[in-house]
């Protein structure tokens, strides 16, 4: 089935010019039309802002001080005109069909409120050999409950709120657990849908954060759900 519904694309951005033009390029990439392609920048002090604007349209490029990684993509959120939002992050790249696959599959299923696929990742290619050996590949593609395999309906979003602002990393869990609690009907496709690149940065960052936000979201989950059963 096709639609000419307008599908909003947030990308945030933070420093992220070496890897930022090809992640917009795949989305530019896809067969879907009419999209816009909103790029949200973080506070960048690299050449991020020349680059995006150097694309003009479909391309939107808006800069908002440091506020972190759910603050831009609430901003996105905001500014977005699509009955249909997705979500990439900077340095990761979209197949060319993401699109249309999943447009197909919410339109073929007008109950489907959020529609996911898989994810390969991939090695950096500016990786030393000595990187690469300490950044373990998976041997197969992996289930992509993640923002950058998303399309979902703007007003499936609104519904269930905004992400949130303070944990560093691991903003999606909690939103995530926020769609089942409201117990939206989720698909997640089979095909690989997005490309995750591997680098020094993301990873390093990931370990210097994880275990104090992933606790502490986790364990905001948890107190919420407990909270409900004993409302219910």
């Amino acid at each position: 089935m096709k639609t000419k519904s307008l599908i909003s694309v947030v990308i945030p951005v933070y420093n992220g010019e070496r890897y930022l033009g090809q992640a917009i390029a795949s989305v530019l990439a896809q067969a879907h039309r009419p999209i816009e392609i909103i790029v949200v920048d973080d506070g960048s002090t690299d050449g991020s802002a020349k680059l995006s604007q150097q694309f003009g349209p479909p391309v939107r490029y808006h800069y908002q001080p440091n506020a972190g990684l759910g603050a831009t993509r609430n901003l996105g959120v905001t500014l977005a005109q699509g009955e249909f939002l997705a979500f990439l992050d900077a340095d990761d790249l979209w197949v060319p069909n993401k699109l249309d696959l999943q447009l197909c599959a919410l339109m073929d299923d007008p109950s489907l409120d959020i529609s996911f696929g898989h994810v390969s990742q991939f090695h950096s290619p500016e990786l030393d050999e000595e990187t690469r050996r300490r950044i373990v590949l998976p041997d197969a593609p992996l289930v992509g409950c993640h923002p950058g395999t998303m399309l979902i309906r703007q007003t499936t979003f609104r519904r269930i709120g905004r992400f949130r602002a303070d944990p560093q990393v691991g903003q999606f869990i909690d939103w995530y657990a926020r769609a089942q609690e409201q117990k939206l009907k989720m698909q997640v496709l089979p095909q690989v849908l997005m490309l995750r690149r591997l680098h020094g940065t993301n990873m390093s960052l990931e370990k210097r954060a994880a275990r104090s936000d992933y606790a502490r979201l986790l364990g905001d989950v948890i107190r919420r759900r407990r909270q409900k059963d004993s409302d219910g």
